[in-house]
This record gives C-alpha cells, structure tokens and sequence, in this order.
C-alpha cells in the first residue's frame, strides 16, 4: 500500500552544502523529518554539482518519512554563471550587462532540457536566449549586435529624457525665483478722500 503524501516542499540549495541550520531548518523544521538525514541523502546526490544552487522538490509521507528530487539549476543562475557576472541588468535588454557565447548557450539549454517545454536542444536554446536577453545578456553571432543597438538607443532616450527633465526643473526654479522677486504695488484709492474735501468746500 502506497504511503500517503501529506507535503510537497521545494528549495534551492547550494549543492554539497546542505546543514539542519536556516534555511533548510527553518521550512523543513516544522514538517518533522530528520534534518540530518535529509541533510546527508542531499549533499550526497548533488555532490557532482557542487558551486551550482539546486531546486530540489521534497515529498514527506504520513509516517514523517521522505523522498526527494533534484531538478536542474534555474537558467538565471546559470547564465549568471556562465557570463561570470552577479547581477542581471536592471533595464532588461535595454542595458547589456555581458556576453556568453553560443557554445555557452547551447550547454545550458542541454543542462535544463529535462525541466524546460521543450522537445529538443533547439527549442530550449530559444526559450534560454530569451531569458539571457531579459536579463541583459548578449549571445555572441546571434543577436549581440541587435541587443548592442538597442541599448545604445535606449541610453540615447533615457540621456534625452534626463536633458528635457532638467531643462524643465530649470525653467521652474527660474519662474519660481521671478515671482519671489515680483512685488507687485497696489496704487491706494483717493478717490473718497477726495470727494469728501470737494463737499466740504461747496459747504463752505
């Protein structure tokens, strides 16, 4: 008879660094199993992939027991990896941020086939392309001087817009600075006082 899942759980780890301590700790705590043992069954099947952070989808049976599968690094990191840098673009393809090479691309979409929709190399190299083009990294001899075009004229709007904006502030501060500087004199109305001499001299 088949044990009942009562849980499914999903992390990324580090692969080889798994510890009881946070953040394994902290949401596989709370489930029951033994940290330690998950701890030893994990670092020993991603061992092979040790510098790679790995997915990893836990099942956890009634009696507390456990089975576990190890999916394929996220394509992010991956790319990260392999353009050596830390951070993706912020501005997305409007800011290329570095430049991997086909070769490179090719391996990755090898690497997250079984994990992507996708039949065949090809098809998964379409789907990681766009992900690295996201994330402001070029593909070199694919579309490295489409991105390197775009960027420029995205950097070429932006310094536009900051020029408008500035111009704008400007003339702002410049009005601003006119009215402080205006005082407006208001001529006083003599025109009662002066009615009231002419009736007193007729009365005279």
């Amino acid at each position: 008879m088949a044990k009942e899942v009562v849980k499914k759980i999903k992390l990324q780890i580090e692969a080889g660094k798994a510890t009881p301590a946070p953040p394994v700790g902290t949401v596989l705590g709370p489930a029951g199993i033994n940290l330690q043992e998950f701890c030893t069954k994990f670092n020993e099947a991603s061992r092979d992939k040790m510098g790679d952070v790995v997915p990893c989808e836990i099942t956890i049976y009634e009696d507390r027991s456990f089975d576990f599968v190890l999916k394929t690094p996220p394509a992010a990191f991956l790319l990260k990896k392999a353009a050596k840098i830390k951070k993706a673009s912020s501005k997305g393809a409007n800011e290329v941020v570095a430049t991997i090479s086909k070769e490179d691309l090719q391996k990755i979409a090898e690497t997250k086939l079984p994990d992507l929709n996708a039949y065949d190399v090809e098809s998964a190299m379409n789907i990681i392309e766009g992900t690295a083009r996201n994330m402001g990294i070029a593909i070199k001899g694919v579309n490295d001087e489409e991105l390197a075009a775009q960027a420029a004229e995205a950097a070429k709007e932006e310094a536009e817009a900051a020029k408008r904006e500035a111009e704008l502030a400007e003339l702002e501060e410049e009005a601003k600075e006119m009215a402080e500087n205006t005082n407006v004199e208001v001529p006083a109305d003599n025109t009662a006082e002066e009615e009231t001499e002419e009736t007193a001299e007729s009365e005279n």
